[in-house]
Protein backbone atom coordinates (compact mmCIF):
# COMPACT_ATOMS: atom_id res chain seq x y z
CA UNK A 1 0.00 0.00 0.00
CA UNK A 2 1.08 3.42 -1.31
CA UNK A 3 1.87 6.01 1.57
CA UNK A 4 0.34 9.45 1.01
CA UNK A 5 2.28 12.26 2.01
CA UNK A 6 0.84 15.35 3.19
CA UNK A 7 0.46 18.12 0.95
CA UNK A 8 2.80 20.90 3.04
CA UNK A 9 5.36 18.13 3.05
CA UNK A 10 5.54 18.16 -0.93
CA UNK A 11 8.26 20.06 -2.67
CA UNK A 12 7.48 22.32 -5.84
CA UNK A 13 9.76 24.40 -7.60
CA UNK A 14 9.16 27.95 -7.40
CA UNK A 15 7.72 30.24 -10.39
CA UNK A 16 10.51 32.77 -11.34
CA UNK A 17 7.25 34.46 -12.98
CA UNK A 18 3.27 34.62 -13.01
CA UNK A 19 1.80 31.82 -14.96
CA UNK A 20 0.33 33.04 -18.32
CA UNK A 21 2.27 35.49 -21.28
CA UNK A 22 4.23 38.41 -19.25
CA UNK A 23 3.79 42.16 -20.77
CA UNK A 24 6.80 43.34 -22.02
CA UNK A 25 7.59 46.77 -21.26
CA UNK A 26 8.59 47.82 -24.36
CA UNK A 27 5.32 46.94 -25.84
CA UNK A 28 3.24 48.26 -23.08
CA UNK A 29 4.88 51.89 -23.38
CA UNK A 30 4.34 51.22 -27.16
CA UNK A 31 0.73 50.56 -26.69
CA UNK A 32 0.06 53.54 -24.13
CA UNK A 33 1.93 56.01 -27.19
CA UNK A 34 -0.42 54.62 -29.66
CA UNK A 35 -3.85 55.01 -27.47
CA UNK A 36 -2.90 58.02 -25.92
CA UNK A 37 -6.00 59.29 -23.79
CA UNK A 38 -8.53 57.26 -25.52
CA UNK A 39 -10.85 55.50 -22.90
CA UNK A 40 -9.79 51.57 -21.86
CA UNK A 41 -13.62 50.08 -21.94
CA UNK A 42 -14.41 46.93 -22.83
CA UNK A 43 -16.75 48.23 -26.00
CA UNK A 44 -13.52 49.80 -27.79
CA UNK A 45 -11.48 46.41 -27.46
CA UNK A 46 -12.04 46.07 -31.62
CA UNK A 47 -11.02 50.05 -32.03
CA UNK A 48 -8.03 49.64 -30.05
CA UNK A 49 -7.29 46.31 -32.53
CA UNK A 50 -7.56 48.61 -35.26
CA UNK A 51 -5.00 51.07 -33.98
CA UNK A 52 -2.68 48.69 -33.43
CA UNK A 53 -3.21 47.23 -36.93
CA UNK A 54 -2.87 50.36 -39.19
CA UNK A 55 0.20 51.08 -37.33
CA UNK A 56 2.22 48.27 -37.19
CA UNK A 57 0.67 46.48 -40.09
CA UNK A 58 -0.11 43.16 -37.49
CA UNK A 59 -0.99 42.69 -34.24
CA UNK A 60 1.46 40.95 -32.75
CA UNK A 61 1.67 38.75 -29.34
CA UNK A 62 3.19 41.10 -27.18
CA UNK A 63 0.99 43.95 -28.36
CA UNK A 64 -1.66 41.71 -27.65
CA UNK A 65 -0.80 40.59 -24.26
CA UNK A 66 -0.18 44.56 -23.41
CA UNK A 67 -3.63 45.46 -24.70
CA UNK A 68 -5.24 42.61 -22.18
CA UNK A 69 -3.29 44.03 -19.25
CA UNK A 70 -4.42 47.99 -20.30
CA UNK A 71 -7.86 47.48 -20.75
CA UNK A 72 -8.24 44.92 -17.82
CA UNK A 73 -8.98 42.11 -19.94
CA UNK A 74 -7.77 38.55 -19.85
CA UNK A 75 -5.52 37.39 -22.70
CA UNK A 76 -7.81 34.61 -24.09
CA UNK A 77 -11.09 37.53 -24.51
CA UNK A 78 -8.55 39.79 -26.41
CA UNK A 79 -7.08 36.96 -28.72
CA UNK A 80 -11.00 35.43 -29.07
CA UNK A 81 -12.07 38.83 -30.73
CA UNK A 82 -8.52 39.72 -32.27
CA UNK A 83 -8.98 36.42 -34.27
CA UNK A 84 -12.45 36.36 -35.30
CA UNK A 85 -12.19 38.79 -37.81
CA UNK A 86 -10.56 38.77 -41.42
CA UNK A 87 -9.31 42.34 -41.03
CA UNK A 88 -6.59 41.48 -38.38
CA UNK A 89 -3.48 39.35 -38.63
CA UNK A 90 -2.70 38.23 -35.59
CA UNK A 91 0.70 36.33 -35.22
CA UNK A 92 1.75 34.36 -33.01
CA UNK A 93 4.83 33.56 -30.64
CA UNK A 94 7.56 32.95 -32.58
CA UNK A 95 6.01 33.06 -36.34
CA UNK A 96 7.20 35.99 -38.61
CA UNK A 97 5.01 39.19 -39.28
CA UNK A 98 3.45 39.06 -42.62
CA UNK A 99 4.27 41.17 -45.51
CA UNK A 100 4.55 44.74 -45.32
CA UNK A 101 1.72 44.95 -47.67
CA UNK A 102 -1.56 42.62 -48.62
CA UNK A 103 -3.64 43.13 -51.92
CA UNK A 104 -7.09 41.27 -51.15
CA UNK A 105 -8.76 40.08 -54.36
CA UNK A 106 -12.43 39.58 -54.00
CA UNK A 107 -13.09 36.26 -54.90
CA UNK A 108 -16.99 36.82 -54.72
CA UNK A 109 -19.40 35.34 -57.71
CA UNK A 110 -19.35 38.96 -59.97
CA UNK A 111 -15.36 39.24 -59.45
CA UNK A 112 -15.51 35.37 -60.08
CA UNK A 113 -17.06 36.04 -63.03
CA UNK A 114 -15.05 39.14 -64.26
CA UNK A 115 -11.69 37.09 -63.72
CA UNK A 116 -10.85 37.15 -60.23
CA UNK A 117 -9.52 33.80 -60.66
CA UNK A 118 -6.81 34.60 -62.75
CA UNK A 119 -5.47 37.42 -61.20
CA UNK A 120 -5.37 35.11 -57.87
CA UNK A 121 -3.27 32.82 -59.77
CA UNK A 122 -0.61 35.53 -61.33
CA UNK A 123 -0.38 38.43 -58.99
CA UNK A 124 2.06 36.25 -56.54
CA UNK A 125 4.42 36.01 -59.46
CA UNK A 126 4.14 39.14 -60.73
CA UNK A 127 4.11 41.55 -57.43
CA UNK A 128 6.88 39.75 -55.43
CA UNK A 129 7.28 38.18 -51.87
CA UNK A 130 7.19 41.79 -50.04
CA UNK A 131 3.66 41.65 -50.87
CA UNK A 132 0.99 39.34 -49.72
CA UNK A 133 -1.69 38.23 -52.06
CA UNK A 134 -4.90 36.61 -50.22
CA UNK A 135 -8.32 35.99 -51.52
CA UNK A 136 -11.22 38.35 -49.95
CA UNK A 137 -15.06 38.14 -49.56
CA UNK A 138 -17.02 40.60 -51.01
CA UNK A 139 -16.02 43.69 -50.87
CA UNK A 140 -18.96 45.97 -51.75
CA UNK A 141 -17.85 46.82 -55.72
CA UNK A 142 -19.68 44.58 -57.53
CA UNK A 143 -20.19 47.03 -60.15
CA UNK A 144 -16.64 47.27 -60.66
CA UNK A 145 -15.45 44.10 -61.09
CA UNK A 146 -13.50 42.24 -60.54
CA UNK A 147 -11.92 44.49 -57.70
CA UNK A 148 -8.96 44.14 -55.74
CA UNK A 149 -7.85 46.40 -52.34
CA UNK A 150 -4.08 47.62 -52.67
CA UNK A 151 -4.21 47.90 -48.49
CA UNK A 152 -7.50 50.20 -48.48
CA UNK A 153 -7.24 51.35 -51.64
CA UNK A 154 -9.57 49.54 -54.00
CA UNK A 155 -8.50 48.93 -57.80
CA UNK A 156 -11.86 49.03 -59.87
CA UNK A 157 -12.26 46.91 -62.79
CA UNK A 158 -8.59 45.45 -61.84
CA UNK A 159 -6.62 44.02 -64.65
CA UNK A 160 -2.63 43.01 -63.30
CA UNK A 161 -1.06 46.38 -65.25
CA UNK A 162 -3.53 48.32 -62.80
CA UNK A 163 -3.00 46.33 -59.60
CA UNK A 164 1.16 46.39 -60.40
CA UNK A 165 1.19 50.12 -60.80
CA UNK A 166 -0.81 50.31 -57.26
CA UNK A 167 1.45 48.49 -55.67
CA UNK A 168 4.54 50.15 -57.34
CA UNK A 169 3.46 53.71 -56.72
CA UNK A 170 2.79 52.84 -53.02
CA UNK A 171 -1.44 53.88 -53.45
CA UNK A 172 -2.54 52.25 -50.31
CA UNK A 173 -4.78 54.57 -48.98
CA UNK A 174 -8.52 55.33 -50.07
CA UNK A 175 -9.62 58.12 -51.68
CA UNK A 176 -12.33 60.08 -50.01
CA UNK A 177 -15.12 60.30 -52.70
CA UNK A 178 -16.80 63.79 -53.36
CA UNK A 179 -20.52 64.38 -51.90
CA UNK A 180 -23.05 66.90 -51.12
CA UNK A 181 -20.97 68.24 -48.27
CA UNK A 182 -22.77 69.98 -44.97
CA UNK A 183 -22.73 73.23 -45.69
CA UNK A 184 -24.51 72.59 -49.35
CA UNK A 185 -26.98 70.17 -47.75
CA UNK A 186 -28.16 73.09 -44.72
CA UNK A 187 -28.31 75.84 -48.20
CA UNK A 188 -29.93 72.85 -49.70
CA UNK A 189 -32.73 72.85 -47.52
CA UNK A 190 -31.25 69.92 -44.89
CA UNK A 191 -32.21 69.57 -41.77
CA UNK A 192 -34.85 71.98 -41.56
CA UNK A 193 -37.25 68.51 -40.51
CA UNK A 194 -35.39 67.49 -37.60
CA UNK A 195 -35.25 71.06 -36.56
CA UNK A 196 -39.53 71.03 -36.85
CA UNK A 197 -39.50 67.90 -35.07
CA UNK A 198 -37.40 68.82 -32.12
CA UNK A 199 -39.42 71.98 -32.15
CA UNK A 200 -42.61 70.67 -32.08
CA UNK A 201 -43.56 72.12 -35.13
CA UNK A 202 -43.65 68.64 -36.63
CA UNK A 203 -45.19 65.68 -34.07
CA UNK A 204 -43.39 62.16 -33.72
CA UNK A 205 -46.93 60.56 -34.04
CA UNK A 206 -47.63 62.43 -36.79
CA UNK A 207 -44.28 61.51 -38.69
CA UNK A 208 -44.01 57.75 -37.99
CA UNK A 209 -47.90 57.54 -39.38
CA UNK A 210 -46.44 59.29 -42.62
CA UNK A 211 -43.87 56.46 -42.40
CA UNK A 212 -46.72 53.40 -41.80
CA UNK A 213 -48.83 55.00 -44.97
CA UNK A 214 -46.29 55.03 -47.20
CA UNK A 215 -45.52 51.50 -46.10
CA UNK A 216 -41.73 52.00 -46.00
CA UNK A 217 -39.91 48.73 -44.74
CA UNK A 218 -36.39 47.75 -43.57
CA UNK A 219 -34.09 48.05 -46.91
CA UNK A 220 -31.60 46.23 -45.07
CA UNK A 221 -32.94 42.08 -46.45
CA UNK A 222 -35.46 41.84 -43.56
CA UNK A 223 -38.07 43.87 -44.37
CA UNK A 224 -39.59 44.80 -41.70
CA UNK A 225 -41.81 47.74 -41.63
CA UNK A 226 -40.01 50.66 -40.64
CA UNK A 227 -42.90 52.86 -39.28
CA UNK A 228 -44.11 49.97 -37.15
CA UNK A 229 -40.74 49.42 -35.67
CA UNK A 230 -40.31 52.92 -34.46
CA UNK A 231 -43.46 52.80 -32.19
CA UNK A 232 -42.20 49.38 -30.89
CA UNK A 233 -39.42 50.76 -29.38
CA UNK A 234 -40.77 53.96 -28.19
CA UNK A 235 -42.50 52.11 -25.92
CA UNK A 236 -40.15 50.38 -24.27
CA UNK A 237 -38.85 52.02 -21.07
CA UNK A 238 -36.01 54.50 -21.73
CA UNK A 239 -33.23 54.87 -22.07
CA UNK A 240 -33.44 53.11 -25.95
CA UNK A 241 -30.40 53.44 -28.30
CA UNK A 242 -30.06 53.20 -32.02
CA UNK A 243 -28.40 51.24 -33.99
CA UNK A 244 -27.64 51.81 -38.17
CA UNK A 245 -25.98 49.14 -39.83
CA UNK A 246 -23.93 49.86 -42.80
CA UNK A 247 -21.88 46.43 -42.56
CA UNK A 248 -23.68 45.28 -46.14
CA UNK A 249 -21.18 42.47 -47.09
CA UNK A 250 -23.96 40.60 -48.63
CA UNK A 251 -22.07 39.92 -52.38
CA UNK A 252 -23.85 41.81 -54.94
CA UNK A 253 -24.81 44.30 -52.17
CA UNK A 254 -23.27 48.00 -52.56
CA UNK A 255 -26.45 50.37 -52.59
CA UNK A 256 -25.37 51.86 -49.15
CA UNK A 257 -21.98 53.20 -50.17
CA UNK A 258 -23.53 54.60 -53.33
CA UNK A 259 -25.64 56.42 -51.52
CA UNK A 260 -23.62 57.36 -48.25
CA UNK A 261 -20.90 58.41 -51.03
CA UNK A 262 -23.03 61.34 -52.55
CA UNK A 263 -25.62 62.40 -50.11
CA UNK A 264 -24.14 61.75 -46.08
CA UNK A 265 -26.66 64.57 -44.91
CA UNK A 266 -29.58 62.55 -46.05
CA UNK A 267 -28.73 59.68 -44.06
CA UNK A 268 -28.05 61.27 -41.15
CA UNK A 269 -30.61 63.27 -40.88
CA UNK A 270 -32.58 60.40 -41.28
CA UNK A 271 -31.16 58.87 -38.97
CA UNK A 272 -32.06 61.73 -36.37
CA UNK A 273 -35.50 61.79 -37.51
CA UNK A 274 -36.06 57.95 -36.70
CA UNK A 275 -34.24 58.30 -33.47
CA UNK A 276 -36.31 61.03 -32.56
CA UNK A 277 -39.68 59.21 -32.94
CA UNK A 278 -38.28 56.20 -31.05
CA UNK A 279 -37.21 58.21 -28.04
CA UNK A 280 -33.67 57.68 -28.47
CA UNK A 281 -31.17 59.35 -26.75
CA UNK A 282 -27.82 57.79 -28.35
CA UNK A 283 -26.71 56.76 -31.58
CA UNK A 284 -23.91 54.21 -33.05
CA UNK A 285 -23.22 53.89 -36.65
CA UNK A 286 -21.43 50.80 -37.93
CA UNK A 287 -19.79 50.74 -40.89
CA UNK A 288 -17.68 47.99 -42.64
CA UNK A 289 -13.89 48.26 -42.63
CA UNK A 290 -13.52 48.29 -46.82
CA UNK A 291 -15.27 51.44 -46.90
CA UNK A 292 -11.80 53.52 -45.79
CA UNK A 293 -13.46 56.00 -47.94
CA UNK A 294 -16.71 56.24 -46.36
CA UNK A 295 -15.42 56.58 -42.77
CA UNK A 296 -13.00 59.32 -43.81
CA UNK A 297 -15.99 60.87 -45.10
CA UNK A 298 -18.35 60.50 -42.31
CA UNK A 299 -15.93 61.44 -39.84
CA UNK A 300 -15.54 64.98 -41.33
CA UNK A 301 -18.80 65.64 -42.23
CA UNK A 302 -20.10 64.55 -38.60
CA UNK A 303 -17.16 66.84 -37.22
CA UNK A 304 -18.92 69.95 -39.35
CA UNK A 305 -22.60 69.16 -37.93
CA UNK A 306 -21.23 68.75 -34.41
CA UNK A 307 -19.51 71.49 -34.87
CA UNK A 308 -22.26 73.69 -36.01
CA UNK A 309 -25.21 71.62 -35.56
CA UNK A 310 -28.62 72.78 -37.00
CA UNK A 311 -30.49 71.74 -33.33
CA UNK A 312 -29.72 69.76 -30.40
CA UNK A 313 -27.97 66.15 -31.26
CA UNK A 314 -27.74 62.97 -29.23
CA UNK A 315 -24.22 61.49 -28.91
CA UNK A 316 -23.56 59.77 -32.27
CA UNK A 317 -20.64 57.03 -32.70
CA UNK A 318 -19.00 55.85 -35.55
CA UNK A 319 -17.78 52.20 -35.28
CA UNK A 320 -15.50 50.20 -37.62
CA UNK A 321 -16.06 46.43 -38.71
CA UNK A 322 -13.60 44.27 -39.14
CA UNK A 323 -14.04 42.19 -42.01
CA UNK A 324 -17.54 40.12 -40.81
CA UNK A 325 -20.28 38.95 -42.83
CA UNK A 326 -22.24 38.03 -39.87
CA UNK A 327 -22.17 41.33 -38.29
CA UNK A 328 -24.72 42.23 -40.91
CA UNK A 329 -26.75 40.19 -39.07
CA UNK A 330 -28.35 43.14 -36.49
CA UNK A 331 -27.56 40.91 -32.99
CA UNK A 332 -24.19 39.83 -34.34
CA UNK A 333 -23.38 43.85 -35.06
CA UNK A 334 -24.61 44.80 -31.41
CA UNK A 335 -22.20 41.89 -30.21
CA UNK A 336 -19.56 43.86 -32.25
CA UNK A 337 -20.04 47.42 -31.00
CA UNK A 338 -19.76 45.88 -27.52
CA UNK A 339 -16.36 44.67 -28.81
CA UNK A 340 -17.00 41.16 -28.72
CA UNK A 341 -16.90 38.49 -31.17
CA UNK A 342 -20.08 38.91 -33.97
CA UNK A 343 -22.35 36.23 -33.00
CA UNK A 344 -25.89 36.59 -33.12
CA UNK A 345 -27.95 35.98 -29.83
CA UNK A 346 -30.59 33.97 -29.26
CA UNK A 347 -34.02 35.50 -29.42
CA UNK A 348 -36.60 36.48 -28.03
CA UNK A 349 -35.69 39.05 -26.39
CA UNK A 350 -35.65 41.08 -29.38
CA UNK A 351 -33.36 43.73 -30.06
CA UNK A 352 -35.81 45.95 -29.54
CA UNK A 353 -36.48 44.73 -26.20
CA UNK A 354 -32.32 44.17 -25.15
CA UNK A 355 -30.09 45.23 -27.65
CA UNK A 356 -27.11 47.26 -27.38
CA UNK A 357 -25.38 47.37 -23.86
CA UNK A 358 -28.63 45.73 -22.62
CA UNK A 359 -30.95 48.51 -23.73
CA UNK A 360 -33.86 48.59 -26.32
CA UNK A 361 -32.90 49.80 -29.54
CA UNK A 362 -33.48 50.52 -32.68
CA UNK A 363 -31.68 48.76 -35.47
CA UNK A 364 -31.98 49.95 -38.96
CA UNK A 365 -29.47 49.86 -42.37
CA UNK A 366 -28.61 52.32 -43.84
CA UNK A 367 -30.47 52.99 -47.10
CA UNK A 368 -34.11 52.71 -44.78
CA UNK A 369 -33.16 56.29 -42.67
CA UNK A 370 -32.03 57.72 -45.98
CA UNK A 371 -35.45 57.82 -47.29
CA UNK A 372 -37.15 59.27 -44.45
CA UNK A 373 -36.80 63.27 -45.31
CA UNK A 374 -38.02 62.62 -48.80
CA UNK A 375 -40.68 60.62 -47.82
CA UNK A 376 -42.36 63.03 -44.85
CA UNK A 377 -41.30 66.04 -46.91
CA UNK A 378 -43.32 64.99 -50.50
CA UNK A 379 -45.77 62.29 -48.25
CA UNK A 380 -46.80 59.20 -48.33
CA UNK A 381 -48.72 58.91 -51.57
CA UNK A 382 -45.42 60.07 -53.25
CA UNK A 383 -43.67 57.01 -52.44
CA UNK A 384 -46.04 54.07 -52.40
CA UNK A 385 -47.45 55.49 -56.01
CA UNK A 386 -44.48 54.27 -57.67
CA UNK A 387 -44.59 50.80 -58.60
CA UNK A 388 -44.97 47.86 -61.27
CA UNK A 389 -47.54 45.14 -61.80
CA UNK A 390 -48.93 45.47 -57.94
CA UNK A 391 -46.57 46.67 -55.59
CA UNK A 392 -45.63 49.87 -54.09
CA UNK A 393 -42.67 52.20 -53.52
CA UNK A 394 -39.05 52.32 -55.03
CA UNK A 395 -36.26 49.83 -55.04
CA UNK A 396 -32.38 50.67 -55.21
CA UNK A 397 -31.32 47.59 -56.90
CA UNK A 398 -27.68 46.77 -56.92
CA UNK A 399 -26.74 45.13 -60.38
CA UNK A 400 -23.91 43.24 -61.76
CA UNK A 401 -23.00 40.71 -63.72
CA UNK A 402 -23.55 40.05 -67.27
CA UNK A 403 -25.08 43.70 -67.90
CA UNK A 404 -23.80 46.67 -70.03
CA UNK A 405 -24.13 48.84 -67.28
CA UNK A 406 -23.86 47.70 -63.67
CA UNK A 407 -24.79 49.93 -60.99
CA UNK A 408 -27.42 51.08 -58.48
CA UNK A 409 -30.92 51.69 -60.18
CA UNK A 410 -33.49 53.40 -58.90
CA UNK A 411 -36.25 51.57 -60.13
CA UNK A 412 -40.09 50.66 -59.25
CA UNK A 413 -40.50 47.96 -56.82
CA UNK A 414 -42.64 45.02 -58.73
CA UNK A 415 -40.60 45.66 -61.98
CA UNK A 416 -38.90 42.26 -63.44
CA UNK A 417 -35.53 41.10 -64.00
CA UNK A 418 -36.14 41.82 -67.55
CA UNK A 419 -37.79 45.06 -67.61
CA UNK A 420 -34.71 46.20 -65.11
CA UNK A 421 -31.88 44.57 -67.49
CA UNK A 422 -34.01 46.20 -70.46
CA UNK A 423 -34.53 49.68 -69.12
CA UNK A 424 -32.04 50.17 -66.37
CA UNK A 425 -28.73 48.31 -67.40
CA UNK A 426 -28.90 48.83 -71.47
CA UNK A 427 -29.16 44.71 -72.18
CA UNK A 428 -27.12 42.32 -71.62
CA UNK A 429 -23.16 42.61 -72.70
CA UNK A 430 -22.13 42.15 -76.46
CA UNK A 431 -22.38 38.13 -76.93
CA UNK A 432 -23.99 37.28 -73.75
CA UNK A 433 -27.88 35.41 -73.41
CA UNK A 434 -29.46 35.87 -70.51
CA UNK A 435 -29.41 32.66 -68.36
CA UNK A 436 -30.05 32.97 -64.99
CA UNK A 437 -30.34 35.80 -62.10
CA UNK A 438 -29.60 36.11 -58.32
CA UNK A 439 -32.74 38.24 -57.08
CA UNK A 440 -31.19 38.75 -53.43
CA UNK A 441 -27.90 37.87 -53.38
CA UNK A 442 -25.70 35.18 -52.40
CA UNK A 443 -28.67 34.12 -49.97
CA UNK A 444 -31.60 35.12 -51.68
CA UNK A 445 -31.75 31.78 -54.52
CA UNK A 446 -31.09 31.80 -58.13
CA UNK A 447 -33.64 31.50 -61.08
CA UNK A 448 -33.67 30.47 -64.91
CA UNK A 449 -34.19 33.21 -67.36
CA UNK A 450 -37.65 31.80 -68.19
CA UNK A 451 -38.71 32.95 -64.99
CA UNK A 452 -37.45 36.49 -65.35
CA UNK A 453 -40.83 38.10 -65.57
CA UNK A 454 -41.38 37.59 -61.71
CA UNK A 455 -42.00 41.17 -60.08
CA UNK A 456 -38.88 41.40 -57.69
CA UNK A 457 -40.35 43.31 -54.04
CA UNK A 458 -40.60 41.61 -50.65
CA UNK A 459 -42.90 38.61 -50.37
CA UNK A 460 -43.07 37.70 -54.36
CA UNK A 461 -40.11 35.24 -54.51
CA UNK A 462 -41.08 33.37 -51.63
CA UNK A 463 -43.61 30.89 -53.36
CA UNK A 464 -40.11 30.14 -55.88
CA UNK A 465 -37.51 29.47 -52.77
CA UNK A 466 -36.14 32.63 -53.70
CA UNK A 467 -36.09 36.61 -51.69
CA UNK A 468 -35.29 39.87 -52.57
CA UNK A 469 -33.51 40.55 -49.66
CA UNK A 470 -31.46 43.74 -50.50
CA UNK A 471 -31.98 43.67 -54.06
CA UNK A 472 -29.07 42.61 -54.99
CA UNK A 473 -29.48 40.85 -58.60
CA UNK A 474 -26.71 38.89 -60.31
CA UNK A 475 -27.11 38.33 -63.56
CA UNK A 476 -25.34 35.07 -65.51
CA UNK A 477 -25.60 35.08 -68.73
CA UNK A 478 -25.27 31.50 -71.40
CA UNK A 479 -21.54 31.58 -70.92
CA UNK A 480 -21.89 30.90 -66.98
CA UNK A 481 -23.07 27.37 -64.78
CA UNK A 482 -25.38 27.83 -61.93
CA UNK A 483 -24.10 25.14 -60.40
CA UNK A 484 -20.67 27.02 -60.56
CA UNK A 485 -22.36 29.83 -58.57
CA UNK A 486 -23.74 27.74 -56.24
CA UNK A 487 -20.37 26.58 -55.15
CA UNK A 488 -18.99 30.33 -55.09
CA UNK A 489 -21.88 31.23 -52.94
CA UNK A 490 -21.30 28.20 -50.62
CA UNK A 491 -17.79 28.45 -50.26
CA UNK A 492 -18.34 32.35 -49.01
CA UNK A 493 -20.97 30.72 -46.63
CA UNK A 494 -18.69 27.97 -45.61
CA UNK A 495 -15.97 30.96 -44.43
CA UNK A 496 -18.40 33.15 -43.10
CA UNK A 497 -19.80 31.09 -41.00
CA UNK A 498 -19.50 32.38 -36.95
CA UNK A 499 -19.07 28.83 -36.11
CA UNK A 500 -21.63 29.52 -33.28
CA UNK A 501 -24.36 26.38 -34.40
CA UNK A 502 -23.31 22.92 -35.68
CA UNK A 503 -26.19 22.93 -38.20
CA UNK A 504 -24.08 26.07 -39.77
CA UNK A 505 -20.63 25.57 -38.95
CA UNK A 506 -21.05 21.84 -40.37
CA UNK A 507 -23.95 22.05 -42.95
CA UNK A 508 -21.68 24.44 -44.88
CA UNK A 509 -18.37 22.83 -44.94
CA UNK A 510 -20.79 18.82 -45.54
CA UNK A 511 -22.79 20.80 -48.80
CA UNK A 512 -19.62 22.36 -50.24
CA UNK A 513 -18.20 18.87 -50.38
CA UNK A 514 -21.10 17.10 -51.55
CA UNK A 515 -21.10 19.81 -54.82
CA UNK A 516 -17.56 19.45 -55.47
CA UNK A 517 -17.96 16.52 -58.11
CA UNK A 518 -19.94 17.11 -61.38
CA UNK A 519 -22.68 14.63 -59.73
CA UNK A 520 -24.39 16.69 -56.51
CA UNK A 521 -25.75 13.62 -54.04
CA UNK A 522 -28.88 15.44 -54.39
CA UNK A 523 -31.33 13.21 -51.69
CA UNK A 524 -28.05 14.02 -48.94
CA UNK A 525 -28.10 17.70 -50.27
CA UNK A 526 -31.79 17.78 -49.66
CA UNK A 527 -31.78 16.38 -46.26
CA UNK A 528 -28.77 18.47 -45.15
CA UNK A 529 -30.44 21.66 -46.44
CA UNK A 530 -33.41 21.13 -44.01
CA UNK A 531 -31.40 20.34 -41.03
CA UNK A 532 -29.43 24.07 -42.01
CA UNK A 533 -32.79 25.69 -42.66
CA UNK A 534 -34.84 24.36 -39.17
CA UNK A 535 -32.00 24.56 -36.49
CA UNK A 536 -29.07 27.51 -37.61
CA UNK A 537 -29.29 30.16 -34.92
CA UNK A 538 -29.56 32.73 -37.50
CA UNK A 539 -30.43 33.98 -41.32
CA UNK A 540 -26.92 32.87 -42.58
CA UNK A 541 -27.08 29.29 -42.11
CA UNK A 542 -31.54 29.08 -42.75
CA UNK A 543 -30.32 31.01 -46.18
CA UNK A 544 -27.44 29.04 -46.95
CA UNK A 545 -29.09 26.38 -48.70
CA UNK A 546 -31.18 28.58 -51.31
CA UNK A 547 -28.40 28.54 -53.56
CA UNK A 548 -28.20 24.54 -53.62
CA UNK A 549 -32.29 24.13 -53.24
CA UNK A 550 -32.94 27.01 -56.44
CA UNK A 551 -30.12 24.42 -58.71
CA UNK A 552 -31.79 20.77 -58.32
CA UNK A 553 -35.05 22.59 -58.86
CA UNK A 554 -34.82 24.92 -61.50
CA UNK A 555 -31.45 23.58 -63.10
CA UNK A 556 -31.47 19.89 -63.10
CA UNK A 557 -29.79 19.39 -66.22
CA UNK A 558 -26.67 21.07 -64.79
CA UNK A 559 -26.09 18.69 -61.71
CA UNK A 560 -27.31 14.92 -63.76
Amino acid sequence: MNSVIPPNDIKRARRATPKGRQVEPQALEELRALLGTKPRRRDLLIEHLHALQDHYGHLSASHLAALAQEMRLSLTEVYEVATFYHHFDVVKEGEPAPAALSVRVCDSLSCELAGAKELLAKLPKILGRDVRVVPAPCVGRCETAPAVHVHQNPVLNATLEKVKAAVENRETSCPMPKCLDYAAYRKAGGYRLIADCLAGRRTRDEITKIMEDAGLRGLGGAGFPAGRKWRLVAAEQAPRLMAVNIDEGEPGTFKDRYFLERDPHRFLEGMLIAACCAGVGEIYVYLRDEYAGCRALLERELSELKTNPPCALPPIHLRRGAGAYICGEESAMIESIEGKRGMPRLRPPYVAQVGLFGYPTLEHNMETVFWVREIVEKGAAWYSSHGRHGRKGLRSFSVSGRVKRPGVHLAPAGITVQELIAEYCGGMQQGHAFYAYLPGGASGGILPAAMGDIPLDFDTLQPHGCFIGSAAVMILSDKDKAVDAARNLMRFFRDESCGQCTPCRVGTAKALALMDGPRWHQPLLGELSQVMMDASICGLGQAAPNPVLCVMKHFPHEVK
